[in-house]
C-alpha cells in the first residue's frame, strides 16, 4: 500500500507503542507486515519528525519511543549532541562554512537537528546524501563553529561515570 507520509507517520508512533524496536530495518519490516512500503531512509525521516529517542527498554536493549508530551521531549541541543553524536562522521571548516560530513542516506537527520536546535551561530544548512553545509552566521567563523559541533559530537565524560 502507497501510504501517505502522514498514515505511514501514524503507523509508526503506533508501532512503537506497541513494540520494542531495536532498528530501523525491523521497523521497515513491521510496517511492511502492515502493507506499508517504506524504505530505512524514509523511516529514519519520520523518526527524527516525530522526534523519536532511544532509551532503554525492559530487557536492556535500545529501542525507538516517542515522547508522549511536549514536556517529555528532550530539548533541541540535547538532541542535536544525540544526533552529531551518532551520525556525523567528520566535520571541517573554510571562512564562514563548515562541511559536516555522515553516513550515506542521513545528511538530512543531522540538518533537521542543527535547524531546529535553533543556534544563534547558525544561518542555515543544505543537506544532501552524506553531507551537510552548515552556513556560519555573521561573525562566527567557520572553523570556531566546526569546533563546537565537534565538541557537542564529543561523548560527555560525566554519562561514562
Amino acid at each position: 500500500m502507497r501510504a501517505t507520509k502522514t498514515q505511514r507517520q501514524h503507523r509508526v508512533s503506533q508501532i512503537l507503542k506497541k513494540e520494542a524496536v531495536t532498528s530501523q530495518s525491523e521497523l521497515v519490516r513491521l510496517l511492511a507486515e502492515q502493507g506499508v512500503d517504506a524504505t530505512q531512509v524514509t523511516v529514519s525521516r519520520d523518526l527524527e519528525e516525530l522526534g523519536a529517542v532511544r532509551v532503554r527498554g525492559a530487557g536492556g536493549a535500545l529501542v525507538y519511543a516517542i515522547p508522549e508530551g511536549p514536556d517529555d521531549r528532550p530539548a533541541p541541543e540535547l538532541h542535536l549532541r544525540r544526533v552529531l553524536g551518532e551520525w556525523m562522521a567528520d566535520v571541517t571548516s573554510s571562512a564562514n562554512l563548515v562541511i559536516v560530513r555522515t553516513p550515506p542516506g542521513c545528511a538530512h537527520v543531522v540538518a533537521s537537528a542543527l535547524d531546529r536546535a535553533g543556534l544563534a551561530d547558525i544561518a542555515g544548512t543544505v543537506a544532501g546524501d552524506d553531507t551537510v553545509l552548515v552556513i556560519a552566521a555573521e561573525g562566527v567563523g567557520g572553523s570556531a563553529l566546526a569546533r563546537r559541533l565537534a565538541d557537542m559530537a564529543a561523548p560527555d565524560p560525566e554519562q561514562d561515570r
